[in-house]
């Protein structure tokens, strides 16, 4: 397979936020800077909470923030183009841990963000928590240099065997993302529209269409958003992208613990 990585994605100039027709959008929250939500909600040690929602839900979802939120703003932007490439064994073990639910889950990939920075990141589940560790990117291929070896000694102490060297790109997902702090509950937001999943090389498309990946990432306790959007009815999504991605990809692959998810909130094609 030929491997493809991502290329840097530039800061967008243009300020867009997310205009849900409600009391709030993005425009209308006051903005916090990169370094300054990162210092006090860095969180790469959390508990993760996400949700599926229409489009149409979103001003309920501006309106339940809380007076204190802040939005992400960089350069004018409050949203900002990601695309990560993910990384699993011929096998595909890691896409498999997920799908059974296995204690030890774990996620390898590529990432780059708005600021222009690329990072190799390696996501391990202890417990009930979500560990993400990250380096910068080494090289274009991000298990040469010192790649390989960050992986292995991660995984290896989150108890997981695999060998680092034998990873290869499996899945590209892009996506626009807005970051909301919320300083009440030292938490932060994250809302993914536009989601397009890809096989590498170009081999397979699909687009998420007209839905919001909502993930609230805390501490021990939910979020101040959570309590509202379980007010409002909605309940935490078994979803993760990249296996959900793989999984409407390749229907060949166990696929029954996203069953629901498939078919009730089938991306469109």
């Amino acid at each position: 397979m030929t491997a493809v990585w991502p290329t840097t994605v530039p800061v967008g100039g243009e300020r867009r936020g997310w205009a849900g027709g409600g009391r709030r959008s993005a425009d209308d929250l006051p903005a916090i800077g990169l370094a300054e939500l990162n210092a006090s909600a860095a969180l790469l040690t959390r508990v993760d909470r996400k949700y599926v929602l229409a489009e149409a839900d979103l001003p309920a979802l501006w309106a339940s923030l809380p007076p204190d939120a802040r939005v992400l703003e960089i350069d004018h932007a409050r949203a900002f183009a990601y695309r990560s490439t993910y990384l699993d064994t011929a096998g595909l073990d890691a896409y498999r841990a997920s799908a059974h639910a296995r204690r030890r889950r774990w996620k390898v990939r590529t990432r780059s963000y708005a600021t222009g920075e690329s990072f190799l990141e390696v996501k391990t589940r202890r417990a009930a928590s979500t560990v993400k560790e990250r380096i910068a990117l080494p090289t274009v291929d991000p298990l040469a240099g010192e790649g390989t070896p960050f992986v292995q000694s991660r995984l290896a102490g989150a108890g997981i065997a695999v060998d680092a060297a034998a990873l290869h790109p499996t899945l590209v997902t892009t996506y626009e993302r807005t970051t909301i702090h919320l300083p009440g509950s030292g938490s932060r937001v994250t809302l993914d529209s536009g989601l397009v999943w890809e096989l590498p090389g170009g081999e397979a498309r699909r687009h998420f269409a007209g839905r919001v990946i909502v993930e609230t990432k805390s501490g021990s306790t939910p979020s101040t958003l959570d309590h509202a959007l379980w007010r409002l009815g909605h309940r935490p999504a078994r979803i993760s992208k990249y296996a959900v991605g793989l999984a409407l990809l390749r229907p060949d692959l166990p696929a029954n613990r996203w069953h629901r998810l498939l078919t009730t909130l089938a991306p469109a094609g």
